[in-house]
């Protein structure tokens, strides 16, 4: 059994206190908590650090709080509380940045087929509030993929601490790269230096395609391994130096 570190411990009492407060309240705090599209009324900058503490069901902080436990463990045993706070943030608030801006470019994209129907911003905004529309520019112009694909980029926020955990499951893979690891429904053990990039190359995959299951921010698991690729990369190869 992994000893449970420090950091990782009040990392898992928060989570866990936010989830089931607010199950067992009936608060709902996703307007202001959670990670909301820019151009949404409910956006705040403080929501790129508390979305990580929000969860969308038990499943969702299980999952994750197994893998902070884990995963993180070993690292904060290498690196320490004050390094492995400062990884665990930097991961999770770059896997919000990373995940905006994605859904900026395809956001701008689609608002643009809306400015050149000729409708103005008050307009556009109004339509992407409501979710809906009678407008026969927007009805005869855009396809209800299209539609449905802006409506939800503006208004389903983001939750969950899953960019985190992606950007400490790198870390772990470049330090253990031959420990086997596993998933539930492909039990057979494979070392973490070929499973890790695998598991980001699905989330790629099912990023830029049509074909995720569920409602997942696969690009904020991509942006936060890849922030945490690179600090981890970093703190690897200057380990050693002497100044």
């Amino acid at each position: 059994m992994i000893r449970l570190t420090d950091t990782i411990k009040h990392l898992i009492i928060i989570n866990a206190i936010v989830f089931f407060g607010l199950q067992f309240t009936q608060v709902d705090l996703t307007n202001i908590l959670a990670l909301h599209f820019p151009e949404n009324s409910h956006f705040g900058f403080w929501q790129y650090a508390t979305h990580m503490f929000m969860h969308g069901s038990f499943a969702h902080i299980l999952f994750n709080m197994y893998g902070l436990w884990a995963f993180g463990t070993p690292l904060e045993q290498i690196w320490g509380k004050k390094k492995f706070i400062f990884f665990y943030f930097s991961a999770g608030i770059g896997a919000g940045l990373i995940y905006t801006l994605v859904n900026y470019y395809q956001f701008n994209g689609l608002y643009d087929i809306f400015v050149n129907l000729g409708l103005n911003n008050s307009e556009i905004v109004a339509i992407l509030e409501s979710g809906s529309t009678s407008d026969p520019r927007v009805v005869n112009s855009i396809s209800q993929d299209q539609f449905n694909k802006i409506i939800r980029l503006y208004n389903t926020p983001a939750v969950g601490a899953s960019g985190a955990i992606y950007g400490v499951l790198v870390a772990f893979g470049l330090y253990f790269k031959e420990a086997k690891l596993a998933l539930i429904f492909l039990p057979i053990p494979i070392a973490a230096k070929y499973f890790i990039p695998a598991l980001i190359a699905f989330d790629l995959f099912f990023g830029m395609t049509r074909y995720s299951v569920g409602n997942i921010a696969h690009f904020a698991h991509i942006g936060g391994a890849f922030i945490g690729f690179i600090i981890a990369w970093y703190w690897q190869k200057n380990q050693f130096k002497v100044y």
